[in-house]
């Protein structure tokens, strides 16, 4: 068997598509390692609906991806690229316009020059309008605007001022400062002229992934919009534009309620979009919500279904809604019936895997991106009715699969309280062998804690890299994992995560560890962000573990409130506990409150850029293992956020993780080399 990290970072990337007004192929955006190996680039490929070859449209060491057609059926996207009629610059390449590719074919053009380049972008599909997000210097005109950008770049003042949360986000610093650029709607034509700026008076509220669209005929635009909650975390509401008037106004405000992925429905007089309310006692709820146009009236939808949508799109005729959701270790698409309010899974169960980036064709098949755990995200296109199996389109991953290595395995085990937890077991095919030759087990623990491993692939944490070096990889979702009901995801909600979450766990572990395949002795918990987080609570309370390995993890809780990107959240998911009042009971599930108990050698992995889980994170658990004279190491990426990103880097991380655990386990000769070969030849 093989498959290493160079190998996975070397794979196509099937990041988004957009669907051609004919229907009859999608536009696709495929990232690719750069010619020094160094960073990610991306070219646009034409993937036909029918199944036949794929054609690549872009090339070059640069980022091309956002697809999106224009009315008379040119292709859109963003790109680096170096400006063609358009006055060239320096640091071109630093900054992202709007380019098209003729209907006729042919070469690009750039249509916009943005100063300081442009974020995202939509065309209205039946009319001569594109509208975009594009950071601006307040108060300085477009011509000189880079130019005083990079002298304050280089001259500064580099200070920022605040006077609320949060103040960063992910690995990036927000401001209050009117001299920095600040993100603003701005339309215009089809071809990039007769610029408008929409929201000249915007501060912050389009400062955190701002998601927006436009209608069919291109008189509406709507965009989410946020401002601070009294829980001092963000609402979002809905910016309705008028493109013809220029009015404006706020769509289902409300306290403690966030927006999210809004789409007009075809005729525009309605938009569909994700709505959840925040509460430190009950954990969110997405639910699909209709807002009506003209009006503002909300309508919820799928009230009774116990899933949680995401992404919504509509039917070519506006009589439904098509969405991914997590559905016990899947995602399957689902289409809800607005009229009678009834949802149907249109992926049937043997078909399995995890479906995202939805897009309805012009005869209403629907198409997106599919992946399993054996098989990189390709194209995919489906009936729109239930039980209609994907058809699989050119593959563009470069990647044939690892079913003649590996096999995944679905697994039900009782936790302690009789709860069913759900995992998958994925392992060399045929690895069943004599007990001398069982296999290591690696229990990863996944992040969140609002989330769930899917028959999915994951480019970040990819199990078939230590599947391919002799390991059973076991990928449980305990309570809090999502598509398991909402009771399922409140058990995670507050300052519990130390309780009924560690325990599923050590039945999953259990479980399978009391198989013959499984060698007991040789085992290892790892996991990222809150699964790192899990990693150090098992370290304090258990030593059945070989080694240990903690990735962007929270070591104290009380601490970590003042540090971490987002405290208003922080605090509703510790149920709305006081850090500050009873720092002690606050910190009854903290690692580092127990650390004298952790015995497990461990790795403890972070990015220096990570504001998420801040590195005073690692940086504590690691100086009180060291202290307590815990075997310890410590890797660090300055150059990384919350997860390791850049191609060398991933290589990195695979493998010093590899050497620490194959150090503790002895993985490599688990199995024997005929059982390897013949399992590859199975």
């Amino acid at each position: 068997m093989s498959y290493s990290s160079e190998e996975h970072i070397g794979l196509g990337r099937v990041s988004g598509l957009a669907a051609a007004p004919c229907g009859t192929w999608l536009a696709v955006t495929v990232q690719r390692l750069d010619r020094d190996l160094a960073r990610y680039v991306s070219d646009i490929w034409r993937v036909p609906t029918d199944g036949s070859a794929a054609v690549q449209l872009t090339r070059g060491d640069c980022r091309d991806t956002a697809p999106c057609f224009r009315q008379d059926g040119a292709l859109g996207f963003l790109s680096n690229r170096a400006p063609t009629e358009l006055k060239a610059e320096d640091d071109a390449d630093q900054r992202m316009q709007v380019w098209i590719l003729p209907p006729e074919g042919g070469e690009p053009c750039q249509i916009t020059d943005e100063p300081l380049g442009v974020e995202a972008f939509r065309f209205a599909r039946a009319a001569d309008r594109l509208v975009l997000f594009a950071p601006v210097l307040v108060g300085v005109e477009p011509a000189r605007q880079r130019e005083v950008a990079a002298l304050r770049d280089k001259r500064g003042p580099s200070a920022r001022r605040f006077t609320q949360q949060p103040v960063r986000h992910w690995d990036h610093w927000l401001h209050e400062n009117p001299q920095l650029p600040v993100t603003h709607l701005v339309a215009c034509d089809g071809a990039g002229l007769g610029r408008t700026d929409l929201t000249p008076d915007a501060r912050r509220e389009f400062a955190i992934e701002p998601a927006f669209d436009v209608s069919a005929d291109g008189r509406w635009v709507v965009a989410t919009r946020q401002a601070p909650g009294p829980d001092r975390e963000l609402d979002t509401a809905l910016l309705l534009i008028d493109l013809k008037s220029g009015a404006s106004r706020i769509l289902g405000a409300a306290e403690c309620v966030t927006f999210e992925s809004p789409v007009f429905s075809p005729d525009g007089r309605a938009i569909a979009a994700v709505r959840s309310q925040r509460s430190p006692v009950d954990v969110i709820r997405p639910l699909v919500t209709i807002i009506d146009t003209a009006g503002g009236g909300l309508r919820e939808l799928a009230g009774g279904w116990d899933r949680w949508p995401t992404t919504p799109c509509w039917s070519p005729d506006g009589d439904a809604l098509f969405v991914c959701a997590d559905d016990a270790g899947h995602a399957p698409v689902f289409r809800i019936d607005l009229e009678s309010d009834s949802v149907e899974r249109i992926t049937p169960a043997r078909a399995g895997g995890a479906h995202a980036g939805l897009v309805v064709l012009a005869d209403g098949r629907i198409a997106g991106i599919r992946s399993t755990l054996l098989q990189a995200p390709e194209c995919f296109v489906s009936a729109p009715t239930p039980d209609a199996a994907p058809c699989a389109l050119a593959p563009l991953s470069g990647f044939a699969g690892a079913h003649e290595w590996a096999e995944v395995e679905n697994c039900t085990v009782l936790s302690d309280d009789g709860t069913p937890i759900q995992s998958f077991l994925v392992k060399p095919r045929g690895a069943a062998a004599p007990k001398s030759f069982a296999l290591p087990l690696l229990i990863w623990i996944h992040g969140g804690p609002l989330g769930s491993y899917q028959d999915g692939w994951h480019w970040r944490w990819n199990p078939l890299v230590m599947v391919a070096q002799g390991y059973a990889v076991a990928l449980p979702n305990p309570r809090g994992s999502t598509g398991f009901g909402q009771d399922f995801v409140q058990g995670i909600w507050g300052n519990v995560w130390g309780a009924q979450c560690y325990r599923d766990l050590m039945s999953v572990t259990d479980a399978l560890t009391a198989r013959p395949e499984i060698d007991a002795a040789r085992t290892v918990a790892m996991g990222g962000s809150f699964g790192g987080y899990m990693t150090n609570w098992i370290g304090t309370q258990t030593e059945r573990f070989t080694c240990l390995v903690t990735h962007a993890s929270i070591a104290t809780m009380a601490q970590f409130t003042g540090t971490t990107d987002h405290p208003g959240w922080w605090y509703l998911e510790m149920g709305g506990e006081n850090p500050y009042a009873d720092m002690e009971r606050f910190d009854r599930y903290a690692p580092i409150r127990q650390v004298q108990r952790w015995r497990s050698p461990v790795l403890i992995i972070h990015g220096e850029r990570d504001y998420r889980c801040p590195i005073n994170e690692g940086l504590n658990l690691f100086e009180a293992l060291q202290y307590h004279g815990v075997p310890s190491e410590l890797l660090i990426f300055p150059d990384e956020n919350h997860w390791i990103l850049k191609p060398q880097n991933v290589v990195a991380w695979y493998e010093t993780i590899l050497e620490f655990i194959g150090r503790h386990l002895g993985a490599k000769e688990s199995i024997p080399a005929a059982a390897s070969r013949e399992s590859h030849q199975a």
